[in-house]
């Protein structure tokens, strides 16, 4: 299970450093995003380190889970329920589409809110600054934590689980 924790970095110069520092530490490039104000994330960082404007696909993942259960839950009662005339194989059924439409309605009602890192340090990027996402290993953010410090980074009160790492 990965934890994300959030820091913030005045310049693209200081980015780039705490970036390096925490590849050397033994981040996944991959587990690298950045989140800034929309003129410097449409000048100057890739779409692939960009993090997400909305709550999309954490909530897709979470319906998923949530709906899976409910249907499966409704198809078992139906099993026990002669009358209806369901087997196991349509308990499954009725749970593979519970998920399908919480999913489905999950990541319609996240696609429209903002996500939690761009509302909770909101000053900090509208103030030019440049945050740093970091997915890891609480080994791993232990060891890369002081060396993306060291790099010029501010480590801001983020800690949460990364859902989609």
């Amino acid at each position: 299970m990965k934890t994300r924790h959030v820091y913030s970095t005045p310049d693209l110069t200081t980015v780039a450093n705490a970036m390096a520092a925490a590849r050397g530490a033994g981040i996944e490039d991959t587990d690298l995003l950045l989140v800034a104000r929309s003129d410097i994330e449409l000048e100057s960082i890739p779409d692939a380190r960009k993090q997400a404007d909305t709550d999309m696909m954490p909530a897709a993942v979470r319906g998923a889970g949530y709906g899976g259960a409910a249907g499966l839950l409704a198809g078992l009662v139906a099993v026990a329920v002669p009358a209806v005339g369901i087997t196991l194989a349509g308990a499954a059924a009725v749970g593979f589409a519970g998920a399908m439409l919480g999913t489905w309605t999950s990541a319609l009602m996240g696609s429209s809110l903002p996500d939690p890192i761009r509302v909770k340090f909101e000053d900090e990027i509208e103030a030019g600054r440049i945050l740093l996402l970091v997915d890891g290993s609480e080994e791993e953010l232990a060891i890369a934590g002081p060396a993306i410090l060291h790099a010029g980074a501010t480590s801001l009160p983020f800690d949460s689980l990364a859902i989609m790492s």
